[in-house]
């Protein structure tokens, strides 16, 4: 198996330690493992592409690339420069530091990554951990995505239903925030909301008399509904929560169609 794997935090984050080694499990002995990660943190751009920028790119080793651009970016530098002969089987995105779950999703550029990954029509998986005080301060935060990483996605890609729509289905995988041994299981889930809890901006004044706004994110242990996927971490669970790049309201369609439509 031929793998790509990037993040959002970038080339040189932990977790993208811990991806790479999730991904030469996958990938065996006789597989490929390709990096091609941010040069720079990139957290919080969602799916932005540089469109009017141009991106630098640099090679660091052998099949090892980065690039001064988001996610997104750097799955695009992949399919079409740094492999565009040989594409990849799967790519998969993180571990992100911090989970992309409920409203996280929306602005994870670890998400985009994946997102990209499967408008271009190749398999991918969103990997993020969970931090809280059960795991924050462990030797390694990292271990339950470690541990569980690989048994994980070759549970999804087992599972994962043959399909000919445009948008193509990607995963959204959050590790709970636990020690690996505390890892109850893996549920299946639906994006939760966090009610109550939002980003925020915090005003600051720098040294020179200038007024900086810090962006503040809300609380990330608010429960969510039964059956999604934060609701799920905190219970100590594995959650995968099967996504689209669709974001028609489905729900709403018929009802708003009847309203409008003359």
């Amino acid at each position: 198996m031929r793998i790509l794997i990037t993040n959002d935090d970038g080339i040189n984050a932990p977790g993208l330690k811990t991806l790479h080694k999730i991904a030469e499990e996958l990938a065996g002995p006789d597989g490929e493992v390709w990096t091609v990660a941010p040069a720079f943190e990139q957290s919080g751009v969602g799916h932005c592409i540089s469109y009017t920028n141009p991106l630098a790119m640099a090679q660091l080793g052998d099949r090892v690339f980065t690039t001064e651009g988001s996610p997104a970016d750097c799955v695009l530098a992949a399919l079409y420069d740094v492999m565009p002969e040989n594409r990849p089987d799967l790519v998969l995105s993180g571990v992100n530091r911090g989970n992309n779950a409920a409203e996280n999703t929306l602005y994870s550029g670890t998400i985009g990554g994946a997102m990209e990954a499967a408008l271009q029509g190749v398999p991918s998986i969103a990997l993020s951990q969970y931090y809280g005080p059960d795991n924050a301060q462990l030797d390694d935060p990292f271990e339950a995505a470690a541990e569980h990483g690989a048994d994980t996605v070759r549970r999804i890609l087992a599972a994962n239903p043959e399909e000919s729509e445009d948008y193509r289905l990607f995963y959204n995988v959050n590790f709970p925030p636990v020690a690996a041994a505390a890892v109850k299981g893996l549920r299946t889930t639906t994006q939760g909301y966090r009610r109550g809890t939002n980003f925020s901006t915090e005003p600051h004044m720098s040294p020179s008399g200038r007024r900086f706004l810090w962006i503040r994110g809300g609380n990330q242990h608010v429960d969510t509904a039964e059956g999604t996927d934060a609701a799920a971490n905190l219970a100590g669970y594995i959650s995968v929560t099967p996504m689209r790049a669709d974001l028609t309201a489905h729900d709403a369609f018929a009802a708003i169609k009847g309203q409008l439509d003359t």
